[in-house]
C-alpha cells in the first residue's frame, strides 16, 4: 500500500459507545448512506458481504444511486464451533488463518486443511448462488465502498480487502454501521477510509447489540433483496 493512503476514519460522535441505535439494516444503511453522500452518483461500486451486509448495502447504493455487488467471504469455523472462526476464504481463494489462534486451540494441519477445503467449497457455493455465471465486475482503478453489518474481530474483512486489492481496486472505502474500537484501529490501516457511525469499546461488543431488531440473515433472502435492486436499476 502506497505511503500517501489517507487512513482516516469517520464516526458520529453522538452514538459512540450507545447500544440499539439503528431499528434494524435498514434503518443501518440509511444512517450509512447519510455518511457517504459525497460518493452520490458517482464511478463506486458498493460490494456487500453476503449475508447480513446485503440489506444494509442495498439501502447505501439505492440511496446514493451506485451500483451494487457481492463480496462473498467466509470465516473457517473451528470443527467444534460453527460460530468461531480461525481464519477466513475470500472469493477470489484468499486464505489467511489467525496463526495465534490455530496454535492456542491446538489445531493439528490436517484439521486445518479440513476446514480451508470445506471454507473454500462453501465460498464457491455461495458465488455460484448469488452470481451465476457473472464475473465480478472489473475493480482496477475503482473504488469501492465495501459493506458488512458489522465489524467484531475484523478478520473476515481482512480478507476481504487482501482480495480486493489483489484485483488492483484504487480505493478501497470500509463502511460498517457497528464497529469494535480495537477492530476499527487494526482495520483502519487497510483502507483508504473507514465510516462507522456507531463505534464501541469493551471486552463484551457484539454486533447485534447495535441492533434493536436483529435475526440471521439467510441466502434466499439475500437473493430477494439483490433481485429487487436489480429490478429497481433496470427498471430506470
Amino acid at each position: 500500500m502506497s505511503s500517501n493512503v489517507e487512513r482516516t476514519v469517520f464516526d458520529l460522535p453522538h452514538l459512540r459507545d450507545r447500544a440499539r441505535v439503528f431499528r434494524d439494516r435498514a434503518d443501518a444503511g440509511r444512517v450509512l448512506a447519510g455518511m457517504l453522500e459525497d460518493y452520490r452518483g458517482g464511478q463506486a461500486l458498493v460490494l456487500a458481504v453476503p449475508a447480513g451486509g446485503v440489506p444494509v448495502a442495498a439501502v447505501v447504493a439505492k440511496e446514493l444511486d451506485l451500483p451494487l455487488d457481492v463480496a462473498v467471504v467466509s470465516k473457517i469455523t473451528l470443527p467444534w464451533n460453527s460460530e468461531a472462526g480461525y481464519g477466513a476464504v475470500a472469493f477470489d481463494g484468499t486464505v489467511r488463518l489467525n496463526e495465534a489462534l490455530v496454535r492456542q486451540v491446538r489445531l493439528d494441519d490436517q484439521d486445518v486443511e479440513r476446514g480451508i477445503a470445506a471454507t473454500r467449497e462453501k465460498v464457491a457455493r455461495r458465488v455460484k448462488t448469488l452470481r451465476g455465471d457473472r464475473r465480478l465486475p472489473d475493480l482496477v482503478d475503482r473504488t469501492i465502498i465495501l459493506i458488512d453489518d458489522g465489524l467484531a474481530s475484523g478478520f473476515t474483512l481482512r480478507v476481504a480487502v487482501e482480495a480486493l486489492r489483489k484485483a488492483d481496486a484504487r480505493r478501497i472505502v470500509l463502511a460498517v454501521p457497528t464497529a469494535h474500537r480495537e477492530s476499527v484501529e487494526r482495520l483502519r490501516q487497510q483502507v483508504e477510509a473507514l465510516y462507522c457511525p456507531n463505534i464501541r469499546g469493551g471486552w463484551r461488543y457484539a454486533v447485534a447489540s447495535a441492533y434493536e431488531r436483529w435475526w440471521d440473515v439467510d441466502i434466499g433472502e439475500v437473493k430477494e433483496i439483490l433481485a429487487r435492486f436489480a429490478s429497481r436499476r433496470d427498471g430506470q
